[in-house]
């Protein structure tokens, strides 16, 4: 399926994600295949997102799954939930590392693609994956979990699948607490692409500071201005 490219940082493992760069804690998460320099996010490239479905047979359903991600929000397979009560969370403190990994793939609302897209990316015991996606929209406002990151975001340009320690990371910096979200199944957003993964999108739009932004696009060379 078609699936709309974007640069994107992301914090993994029971923590999160945001946008063309790769915030881990003391493990990825499933979401991410150990050999990215087999694939990429090109269209029209024979390692592009087309056909990432025909690079290794592990990784077909990429190319034939029927549940894959991400999609439209306004797709029949999304349901707008309300009245459960706000999405829970018990994070804490970590010790983390930043990749500049330059690209990723983010949903769009009724064909809106927003500025950025975090993701926080969770795996059972039972290796079961579940994120929940936060969107965001240039404003005044600075995120506090970016802000956080700025030193880092600064070194880590230009070096592309560098790893950078960062210390102590604290997740709970993240706004997202919120009632109203989408929720669909679907897949991972990288090569194996595997099915059944949760996914809830927080219906709330947050807000992420124009220079913030700015910074994350120059550490990605996000020529587009889309990240």
């Amino acid at each position: 399926m078609s699936r709309p490219v974007a640069r994107h940082l992301r914090l993994a493992a029971a923590a999160l994600l945001a946008a063309g760069l790769l915030l881990s804690g003391a493990a990825r998460a499933r979401e991410e295949t150990e050999h990215e320099e087999e694939f990429n996010y090109g269209r029209g490239d024979e390692h592009g997102p087309e056909h990432w479905g025909e690079i290794k047979p592990e990784w077909a359903a990429c190319g034939a799954g029927r549940m894959q991600s991400p999609i439209d929000l306004a797709h029949e397979r999304v349901s707008l939930v309300r009245g459960l009560g706000y999405l829970d969370h018990a994070y804490g403190p970590a010790e983390a590392s930043i990749v500049n990994r330059g690209h990723d793939i983010m949903h769009t609302v009724d064909g809106r693609r927003y500025d950025l897209e975090l993701h926080l990316v969770h795996e059972s015991a039972e290796g079961k994956a579940a994120v929940i996606g936060i969107l965001y929209e240039a404003g005044d406002r600075r995120d506090p979990l970016l802000h956080q990151m700025e030193p880092f975001i600064r070194r880590i340009a230009d070096r592309r699948d560098r790893e950078e320690r960062v210390g102590v990371v604290d997740p709970r910096a993240v706004r997202g607490r919120a009632s109203v979200y989408y929720r669909h199944m679907g897949s991972l957003t990288v090569p194996p692409c595997t099915e059944g993964v949760i996914w809830t999108i927080l219906k709330r739009v947050y807000t992420v500071s124009t220079y913030q932004l700015e910074l994350l696009r120059e550490a990605v060379h996000d020529v587009a201005g889309v990240l």
